[in-house]
């Protein structure tokens, strides 16, 4: 399995969390160079004050444990 179908593989099992509080998550790159993971967040996560906690807290998390070439998941500009 690719680096990429790992990565979704991880998005998909956290995001429908993030769905049924009326948001959504999408990948929008792969830093491999760096291990990094930039993700954008939609819908209520999209303006959510708590975002960076359920980036760090919740999708890095879940994706540093399932994919441990991954070091980080930060959001993209």
């Amino acid at each position: 399995m690719s680096l990429k179908e790992k990565v979704n593989a991880v998005i998909e099992k956290v995001r429908p969390a993030l769905q049924r509080d009326g948001g959504d998550i999408e990948v929008v790159d792969i830093l491999e160079e760096d291990k990094v993971v930039l993700v954008r967040f939609s819908g209520a996560c999209g303006g959510c004050p708590m975002r960076n906690l359920t980036l760090k807290g919740f999708v890095e998390q879940a994706m540093v444990e399932e994919v441990p070439e991954i070091t980080e998941v930060r959001l993209a500009d």
